[in-house]
């Protein structure tokens, strides 16, 4: 047995249980115990939009709305085009549905996350902020909080391997060695983390914007080129949802177990709900109220799911799913098969912009961990540390980094979860969203 399927073996047995039970049991209940904010919080989020972008303040603080577009830098990227492609190699079509449930459930964590996070931020003698789980979770548990501040900052490194590894992977097929990708995402990764957190809030809130209505206007483009195999593609998904799905080409055939384990687990991965990781950069928000950067960051959930919605059915639609073994590049062998000429290089422009954001993002908000455990010292050797390591993983076997990042991954989500479920019935005043 080798390192990979050592890795493999070890997530199989961990990630079932806490994926399917875990996390989607306690997004239900917290669902309930907040008496679903999502849609209770939705008529606050249209006027927190409406008030439009504050400025700067004084400090380093940094808008609520850069606050938003840093977080989203990290949620909406090659996760929303590359993790519903492997749910449904791994898990079936049905696992498009579970992903995007459990967005819809597990939006309501990431709300109590970021409220904490912003209840319990403090500011050192320095002037620097300090928030997110590593703050909070002492309130639940000293030990947590420890545990929690020293694997996250491997994730935030495994991610930004994981972003690079997948670019790297479609821009070969441009005939660009993967390690000229790795060498210039690195380089981009220590001039943006040596400008500070207000540059890396101006960058992402105008990428963010932009890259999203770029690839959902091609993305429909070619979905409703065909309107039948659409329709078709929603029907199978649907049918998928509680039946066992044959298996087809590359996909080995999943239950409904596995195909809810698949979706789930995606879901975590793409809107960092469960994980606490997205509180980070909104615990430095320029806000008076901390329920409203909350709500902010959970209503930026639908974002996730809209892009989810339409690489999930791209895949399914393309039908590239059934072809070859598992890889990364789904999504750019559908645009490179099914849209002209021009649609090739527009997604590949995507997906660097998704690529690029998102390693801005786990940057970022690695650095701020980093920082937070070290009193800020030694901020300088992290930012050339990670940007090595993003050009390592450049290089690195795919399905060895995927595997990595599920497994850190639970390991810190886990123990996120319990400090949250924890923190939400002892103190449910702060999650008030009325107050």
């Amino acid at each position: 047995m080798n390192f990979i399927s050592f890795l493999s073996w070890v997530n199989d047995e961990l990630l079932v249980l806490p994926t399917v039970v875990l996390f989607f049991g306690i997004s239900i209940i917290l669902t309930l115990k907040t008496h679903f904010a999502q849609i209770r919080a939705f008529p606050r989020f249209l006027q927190l939009i409406a008030g439009g972008v504050q400025r700067q303040q004084e400090g380093n603080t940094i808008s609520s709305f850069h606050a938003l577009f840093t977080a989203m830098a990290t949620t909406i990227g090659m996760g929303n085009v590359v993790g519903p492609s492997i749910a449904i190699m791994t898990g079936g079509p049905g696992a498009l549905f579970w992903l995007v449930a459990y967005m819809f459930f597990g939006s309501v964590i990431k709300f109590i996350a970021v409220t904490f996070a912003l209840y319990t931020r403090v500011q050192t003698s320095e002037g620097n902020i300090i928030g997110g789980p590593m703050q909070y979770l002492k309130l639940a548990s000293p030990f947590l909080a420890q545990w929690y501040s020293h694997l996250v900052i491997i994730l935030f490194l495994i991610w930004s391997s994981l972003q690079a590894n997948t670019l790297a992977s479609v821009l070969a097929y441009e005939y660009i060695p993967q390690g000229v990708t790795g060498l210039g995402l690195a380089l981009f990764v220590y001039v943006v983390l040596s400008g500070g957190a207000r540059r890396v809030g101006i960058l992402a809130s105008r990428l963010v914007p932009f890259m999203f209505f770029f690839y959902v206007l091609f993305a429909l483009f070619i979905l409703f080129k065909d309107i039948s195999a659409l329709k078709g593609a929603i029907l199978l998904v649907l049918q998928s949802i509680t039946s066992r799905t044959a298996a087809i080409g590359g996909f080995a055939g999943a239950s409904i177990f596995y195909a809810m384990q698949s979706g789930v687990l995606r879901g975590i991965l793409i809107t960092e709900a469960g994980l606490g990781t997205s509180s980070i950069p909104h615990a430095i928000a320029d806000t008076k109220r901390p329920t409203d950067q909350g709500i902010l960051a959970m209503c930026s959930t639908a974002a996730d799911a809209t892009l989810s919605i339409l690489s999930g059915l791209l895949i399914l639609v393309t039908g590239v799913w059934t072809k070859g073994e598992f890889r990364s590049t789904l999504i750019y062998e559908a645009f490179r098969l099914h849209s002209p000429f021009v649609g090739r290089y527009i997604l590949v422009l995507s997906i660097s912009l998704f690529v690029i954001t998102t390693v801005m993002g786990n940057g970022f908000n690695g650095m701020q961990s980093f920082s937070v455990l070290t009193r800020y010292r030694w901020i300088k050797a992290y930012i050339i540390f990670a940007s090595i390591v993003v050009f390592i993983g450049a290089l690195m076997p795919v399905p060895l980094v995927w595997q990595l990042a599920d497994l850190i991954m639970i390991m810190i989500a886990v123990p996120n979860l319990f400090g949250l479920l924890m923190l939400t019935f002892r103190i449910p005043k702060v999650l008030d969203i009325e107050s």
